[in-house]
């Protein structure tokens, strides 16, 4: 088994080094870099105020974050889920800086860097020299944004798994991930219009010597009605 996690997180602005925080962190299972459906997700008070220009950005407020727990209060669970695998994440120095930032402050080991996969690069590899933002990348893809309307975590971490899906060679059109983020084909079913029975065809004599006429014609034919 390939496992793997993807990540994202939001934070108060976008320097860790002068104390701003990480207010949401979410993370999905991959496996053979397919979703399982197992995430973690979390809502954190940053232990100090939201300014209001970030708020417009991921739509999270003081007052949504008031109670919530605080890093140290889910980093075991965190750190648990995250296991030891690869590690990816949209730009992901920005996020591996802030995770590391509030492991240091509670005397923990930071993030191995060797486990980084950063999809911005991945993009900017396959796409140079254009927009690569998860906006940009879901538009190429053809990824539904209408849910989109503010920077939120999860579903960031959600569009990133099928952006990621693309960029790894992506899956065969017409392919679905189903509940256990397994690929299924799609399967065409007949339904018998109400009140219509199925009619039984039985060839006749002449068709039946017609076919094994047919059959003598072939060079060693897989079936032989005679």
């Amino acid at each position: 088994m390939d496992r793997s996690v993807l990540f994202d997180t939001e934070t108060t602005g976008l320097d860790p080094m002068a104390g701003d925080r990480v207010i949401e962190v979410a993370a999905l299972e991959l496996v053979n870099e397919l979703p399982t459906g197992r995430h973690f997700h979390a809502l954190l008070d940053p232990e100090r105020l939201v300014p209001e220009d970030v708020t417009r950005i991921h739509g999270l407020t003081n007052a949504a974050l008031a109670g919530k727990p605080k890093f140290a209060e889910v980093a075991a669970a965190l750190l648990a889920f995250l296991g030891d695998g690869p590690l990816i994440a949209h730009n992901a120095p920005f996020d591996f800086a802030f995770l590391n930032a509030e492991f240091s402050r509670m005397s923990l080991p930071p993030l191995d860097a060797a486990r980084m996969v950063d999809t911005l690069l991945l993009a900017k590899a396959r796409f140079p020299g254009m927009p690569n933002s998860l906006d940009a990348l879901c538009r190429r893809f053809d990824i539904d944004l209408s849910e989109r309307t503010t920077h939120n975590a999860l579903l960031d971490c959600r569009l990133l798994a099928q952006v990621y899906v693309e960029l790894t060679g992506g899956r065969q059109r017409g392919l679905e991930l189903g509940a256990g983020g397994q690929a299924e084909l799609p399967v065409a079913r007949y339904e018998r219009p109400e009140g219509r029975l199925p009619r039984l065809i039985v060839p006749g004599a002449e068709e039946l010597e017609a076919h094994e006429r047919f059959l003598h014609k072939l060079r060693q034919p897989l079936w032989h009605a005679g």
